[in-house]
C-alpha cells in the first residue's frame, strides 16, 4: 500500500451512500427542541466526503457554499465531475486532512461535518482536525461528527484486531483488498468452529461475522481493515474536542431525544437524575448498548426560553416527505413499536398529505382547533421528523435557485442508473437534502422526462434499459423469463408508481 494512504484503505472505492444527517437544514429542529439556538448556515464544509454524493446533493439543492476534501482521487474525481454537471461551484479537493486544514483560500464555517470517518484515521489526523475546528468554525458554528462507540463495540474489539492483522499478514503476496478480506473472513469462521472461549463469553461475535460476511466489501474494507480503528466513548470524544471549545448540543437522529421509546422508566430516572449532560450520554450508551452517535457540537451554545422555543418552532417550513398511504400511527424504538394517538397526528397529516410545504405556526393553528396542547404538538412534530415523516422545507426562493442545479444532477444521476445499481439518491431542492429513489423508480423518472406518462409506455421504457443488460425481474425469488410477464410487472410497478410516488417526487421536485 502507498505512503499516502496512511493505512487507510484506498485500492477500492467507498459506497456512493447518501447521509442525511450531514444536511445543515436538519440543525434547526433538533436544536431548537433542544432549546438551543440554532446557526445561519452559509458556508459548510465536509471532511473525508467518500464518493462525495452527500456533499453534492447538499451544494445543488441549497444555497450553502460547501468545501471539502477527500484524499482518495478516484472519489475526489467523482465527486468534482457531479459538482461541474449540477453547476453548484463546490469546492471539493483530494487534499490529505493536513493539507487542506492549512489552506488559506478557504473560508470560516458556520457548519463542519464528518460522517464515520473519525472511527478510521490516526490521533495525528484527529489532531489536525480537532485544530481545525478550533481555528475555523465559528462561534455559534456547529460540528457534526459520527463514528463507532463504546460500548456497543466492545466485543468486536478483539475480533476486528485479528481479522485485520490476518488481512496484513497472512494473505497472499499481492494479494487485493477484497481477497484480503474473503481470507481474513473464512479464517474467523475456522476460529468460531473450535469453539474458543472468546466466542463463549461473547456469543454476538458469531452472528457479527456472518452478517459481515455479508456485507458490501467495499463498505467491510473501509469499516475494518484500515490500519487505525477505534471505537471511541463519548467521554474521549469530548475530551478531544475541549481544546476546539465544543459544546454537545444534541444527537442528529430525532428519535433518540425520545427517551420513552429509547429508555425503560428505571433508565430514565437513572439518567435524569446525573447532574453532568457528558456523564448522561455515556451511561446513556451503556443503557442502549450503543455502536455508533451520530452527535451535534456546538462552539458556544445559546440557550432558548420556551416562548423562544415554540415561536423558531412555529418558523420553521416542513413537507411531508412520504406518499401518504405509507404512513403508520407507529414509533419503532430500542424498547419496540408504540402507537400514537390519532386524535394528534391526524389533523396534522391531512394538512400535510396536500404535499406542500407549510409552516409549523399553521399546524399549530390546526391543532389547537382539535384541541390539541402545544407541549403534544410539539412532541408530534419531532415524533413525525423521526419517522421520516415530514422533511424541512426551504424559503420558495431557495427552491426556484437550487431547482435548476438539482435537475442536472438528477438528470445525471439517473442516467447513471441504466448501467448501475449503486446511485440510489436524488436530490430534492425543497429540503435541501437527499431521498432514496429506488432502481425502477429512477427508470420510471427517466421515461417521464422523455415525455412517457402511463403505466404501460414507463414499464416498456425501463423494460429496454434492463433488457439491453440481459436483466430481468425476480418474483418470489426466481428470475421472470417470459417478456411478457416481465411487461406485465413493470407495468404493475409503474401504476403503482404513477399513483402514489410520482406526486410525491413532484412536489419535492425531484423531476
Amino acid at each position: 500500500m502507498s505512503d499516502w494512504t496512511s493505512g487507510y484503505v484506498a485500492d477500492i472505492s467507498y459506497t456512493y451512500g447518501y447521509y442525511a444527517e450531514l444536511n445543515p437544514l436538519r440543525i434547526a429542529l433538533g436544536f431548537i427542541n433542544a432549546g438551543i439556538r440554532p446557526p445561519n448556515v452559509i458556508n459548510a464544509c465536509e471532511l473525508g466526503f467518500g464518493q462525495g454524493i452527500s456533499t453534492n446533493i447538499h451544494a445543488a439543492a441549497s444555497q450553502i457554499n460547501w468545501y471539502g476534501t477527500d484524499f482518495n482521487p478516484h472519489q475526489a474525481a467523482f465527486a468534482q465531475e457531479l459538482t461541474s454537471i449540477s453547476g453548484a461551484n463546490a469546492k471539493l479537493y483530494d487534499d490529505a486532512f493536513d493539507e487542506f486544514c492549512q489552506r488559506d483560500d478557504l473560508p470560516e464555517f458556520d457548519y463542519i461535518g464528518l460522517h464515520g470517518i473519525w472511527s478510521w484515521i490516526s490521533d495525528e489526523n484527529r489532531a489536525v482536525i480537532v485544530d481545525f475546528i478550533r481555528r475555523k468554525l465559528k462561534v455559534g458554528g456547529v460540528l457534526y461528527i459520527s463514528y463507532n462507540t463504546q460500548p456497543g463495540w466492545a466485543a468486536m474489539v478483539p475480533m476486528r484486531d485479528l481479522l485485520a492483522e490476518y488481512a496484513d499478514s497472512m494473505s497472499a503476496q499481492g494479494a487485493g483488498t477484497i481477497s484480503r478480506i474473503d481470507d481474513a473472513i473464512a479464517f474467523a469462521e475456522e476460529l468460531v468452529a473450535v469453539n474458543p472461549e472468546y466466542c463463549n463469553a461473547n456469543p454476538q461475535i458469531k452472528n457479527r461475522l456472518a452478517k459481515i460476511k455479508q456485507d458490501n466489501k467495499n463498505y467491510v474494507a473501509h469499516e475494518y481493515f484500515n490500519r487505525d480503528w477505534e471505537p471511541m466513548a463519548f467521554a474521549k470524544m469530548a475530551r478531544w474536542l475541549e481544546p476546539a471549545k465544543m459544546d454537545w448540543a444534541c444527537s442528529a437522529r430525532y428519535a433518540d431525544a425520545i427517551e420513552s421509546i429509547q429508555l425503560t422508566n428505571e433508565q430514565q430516572t437513572l439518567i435524569n437524575n446525573i447532574p453532568n449532560p457528558l456523564f448522561r450520554q455515556s451511561v446513556r450508551d451503556f443503557c442502549e448498548n450503543r455502536q455508533f452517535r451520530t452527535d451535534y457540537w456546538v462552539k458556544g451554545a445559546r440557550r432558548l426560553s420556551r416562548l423562544d422555543q415554540d415561536e423558531m418552532l412555529d418558523g420553521l417550513r416542513v413537507i411531508m416527505g412520504v406518499p401518504h398511504k405509507d404512513v403508520q400511527l407507529k414509533i419503532a424504538g430500542r424498547l419496540g413499536n408504540f402507537d400514537l394517538p390519532s386524535k394528534i397526528y391526524t389533523p396534522l397529516l391531512d394538512v400535510l398529505s396536500s404535499y406542500q410545504p407549510v409552516f409549523v405556526s399553521e399546524l399549530w393553528k390546526v391543532a389547537k382547533e382539535s384541541g390539541v396542547e402545544r407541549s403534544a404538538m410539539n412532541s408530534a412534530i419531532a415524533i413525525l421528523a423521526a419517522k421520516g415523516i415530514i422533511l424541512p422545507a426551504q424559503s420558495d426562493d431557495d427552491i426556484s435557485k437550487a431547482a435548476p442545479k438539482t435537475d442536472r444532477l438528477n438528470r445525471f444521476l439517473m442516467s447513471q442508473s441504466r448501467s448501475t445499481t449503486e446511485l440510489s439518491y436524488l436530490a430534492s431542492p425543497v429540503t435541501g437534502g437527499g431521498m432514496a429513489v429506488s432502481l425502477f423508480h429512477q427508470f420510471f423518472l427517466l421515461a417521464t422526462l422523455e415525455g412517457e406518462n402511463d403505466a404501460k409506455a414507463l414499464a416498456a421504457f425501463a423494460w429496454r434499459i434492463l433488457a439491453s443488460q440481459n436483466k430481468c425481474l425476480l418474483k418470489d425469488g426466481k428470475p421472470i423469463s417470459d417478456e411478457n410477464e416481465n411487461l406485465a410487472e413493470l407495468e404493475r410497478q409503474a401504476s403503482v408508481f404513477t399513483d402514489e410516488r410520482l406526486p410525491l417526487y413532484r412536489a419535492l421536485k425531484i423531476i
